[in-house]
């Protein structure tokens, strides 16, 4: 059953195209999450049983906001959600699964490549259907509205479980939970040349690539060690932390300067990467 909750605006709900980024303390005011999502669905216009994606970079705070996101899409009339396994979407599988499904657009919690944890910062972006972020039509109409907002609608229940892979009903949404990998390796592999790499790393070419704690993890174990065949080892810091392993997750030579001391060891790999905090920005070595 919906709920409709009395609420009033906040000033400072003024999102970019990076979306709304606060610290941690400030999202965590209560129903400041709900007004800027209520603000969101309030300025689209067309999405009644339409699908919504939803994930995010495995920082601190993401699996409660992604409660709270599932129960307003249901209670605003959202007929379907997606979400990555445990929370987790990159920037890039969570436009690309937007594409994929044909789902009207995406919620995608990250603050990028600003630290994490509590004391840390966080972040709300709505993308498209394009898988692209808001433009600034969008967003200015979402700041108009968290102006003037007195209410948002949610549903009164139990958590959903973000870790088991398949579908269940929230209210009279449907949420499916899925590998939040699986298809980005599957786009991955029909832009790349998945056997001609995979033959190169064979041949001897050695490369690390630093996760740095945050949500592309999975993802480089998934394909560069599992599918093109990189040793085990070859992806470092590959499991996402909600405070980033105290890792500030900005890929430059500053918070990379351990891969810099490798590539310019005695035993150098061909090849060094690192990516940011929401996986859209990369070092290269």
């Amino acid at each position: 059953m919906t709920t409709i909750v009395s609420t009033t605006p906040f000033p400072d709900q003024k999102p970019g195209t990076s979306g709304l980024r606060k610290k941690v303390a400030v999202f965590r005011t209560p129903h400041y999450v709900e007004n800027f999502i209520q603000s969101i669905f309030d300025s689209l216009d067309g999405f009644a049983g339409k699908t919504l994606v939803v994930g995010g970079d495995g920082r601190f705070y993401n699996r409660e906001t992604i409660q709270t996101v599932l129960r307003m899409a249901a209670a605003n009339g959202f007929g379907r959600t997606i979400v990555g396994k445990g929370g987790i979407l990159s920037t890039p599988a969570a436009s690309n699964v937007i594409r994929q499904y044909g789902a009207f657009g995406g919620i995608i919690l990250s603050a990028s490549h600003n630290p994490g944890g509590p004391d840390g910062d966080f972040g709300i972006k709505y993308n498209t259907g394009n898988g692209g972020p808001a433009p600034e039509k969008i967003t200015d109409a979402i700041f108009a509205r968290s102006k003037t907002l007195t209410q948002y609608k949610t549903l009164t229940t139990a958590d959903i479980d973000l870790d088991r892979i398949g579908a269940t009903m929230l209210g009279p949404m449907s949420v499916e939970i899925i590998d939040p990998v699986a298809d980005y390796s599957r786009l991955m592999q029909s832009l790349f040349d998945f056997d001609r790499i995979g033959a190169m790393i064979r041949s001897g070419f050695t490369m690390r690539f630093d996760a740095m704690s945050a949500v592309t993890g999975p993802y480089g174990h998934a394909i560069f060690e599992d599918l093109l065949g990189a040793p085990k080892g070859s992806v470092l810091n590959g499991v996402p932390l909600p405070d980033f392993g105290h890792h500030h997750p900005d890929p430059n030579l500053v918070h990379c300067r351990h891969l810099y001391d490798l590539a310019m060891g005695p035993r150098s790999p061909d090849f060094l990467a690192a990516s940011d905090g929401d996986g859209d920005r990369n070092l290269i070595m």
